[in-house]
């Protein structure tokens, strides 16, 4: 099927939303070309695109596809698997809670157990969410740091990472061989939620979250003594990351804490930033204004999904120094590999540098 023969398919099916309908018929020949000349790709770490009308497009469509697919991944590894059910979440994005909760409505369709969080959370703690409910894969409805006009959907194994590549190829040939994503069947969204297919997940994980992030801390002691004079200037730019964030810093003792109240509202135009990706300094403009004005010794950004980190260090002249991630990752290690040897754990470190 070519571009236009698809384009057509897509303008005749009859209970098309409007808002797709109107953006179909509002399309020049260049656009439409590429709304529909291959589709979206599903690769290893699942797949990211505009949002909008088409098959190289994100949509609930597209959307539904997908999670066609992973529920056929799921009964191929049989009744334990559906009864593990699969952990999902969403970012600030457009559309992300739509992707959601129509992910979950598949899902039910095939009798497969789901956790959707009631509002958006951060990535780390969908990956956490895995592991702790005892699930078989989960879904992150984000785009990352990628600009506004991008959605994605990301899907994770049983222990909140990456799919092993026999899982992840196995996803990948059942998502291309549904050739008609207009005849995925969805549960009615209430009557999933009533017979319990569908659990809508919030505060009890996010208790579960922080308590889990609070354990890992290497040295309490040290966190104690300099923590609370520390001065934090922390930005979510616009994401998920207000959820916890601030809650996460206060429990270990970090006491001194402005956020940049202009882009602590979760907003999916990022409207502050040509890009909220935390590692451009260009982001870190606001949080730059208000650490100067309040004497910040840190500055700290995350990306729409909070999986992803930038940091600014105050200078003897007030300025402030964009770390790379290989720095951050590079004083890591480092702080992680000397804790461990101050405190005896010489077998552990090893084991650590080995992996």
């Amino acid at each position: 099927m070519n571009c236009i023969e698809s384009y057509q398919k897509w303008l005749n099916v009859p209970d098309l939303p409007a808002y797709l309908k109107d953006e179909l018929l509002s399309m020049d020949d260049k656009t439409k070309e590429d709304a529909f000349y291959t589709n979206l790709e599903f690769g290893t770490a699942g797949m990211r695109g505009y949002i909008g009308a088409g098959t190289n497009r994100i949509n609930i469509y597209v959307v539904r596809q997908a999670t066609e697919g992973l529920a056929k991944l799921v009964e191929s590894k049989g009744e334990t698997a559906k009864k593990a059910g699969v952990a999902i979440a969403y970012d600030s994005r457009h559309f992300s809670p739509e992707f959601a909760f129509e992910s979950a409505q598949v899902l039910a369709a095939h009798g497969i157990k789901s956790y959707v969080f009631e509002s958006l959370r951060p990535t780390p703690e969908l990956s956490f969410a895995v592991r702790h409910l005892g699930a078989f894969a989960g879904i992150m409805v984000t785009a990352s740091h990628t600009p506004a006009p991008f959605n994605g959907y990301k899907v994770y194994g049983s222990d909140g990472g990456q799919m092993l590549p026999a899982d992840a190829d196995a996803l990948t040939d059942y998502i291309r061989a549904i050739d008609n994503p207009f005849a995925v069947a969805l549960a009615d969204l209430e009557e999933a939620k009533s017979t319990g297919l569908i659990e809508v997940i919030g505060e009890t994980l996010d208790a579960a979250y922080l308590e889990e992030v609070k354990s890992v801390n290497i040295n309490q002691d040290l966190i104690d003594q300099y923590g609370r004079d520390m001065k934090i200037v922390y930005t979510p730019l616009h994401g998920t990351g207000e959820m916890l964030a601030r809650r996460a810093l206060a429990q270990a003792g970090f006491e001194s804490v402005q956020v940049v109240e202009a882009q602590a509202k979760p907003a999916p135009d990022f409207s502050t930033v040509a890009s909220p990706n935390p590692e451009s300094q260009a982001a870190f403009a606001l949080a730059e204004e208000l650490g100067r004005q309040v004497d910040a010794d840190v500055l700290v950004a995350t990306d729409p999904d909070a999986d992803r980190l930038g940091v600014e260090i105050r200078q003897a002249d007030g300025s402030y120094w964009n770390l790379s991630g290989n720095q951050i990752g590079a004083l890591i290690a480092k702080y992680i590999l000397e804790a461990h040897k101050q405190a005896g754990n010489s077998q552990r470190m090893l084991h650590w540098q080995n992996q």
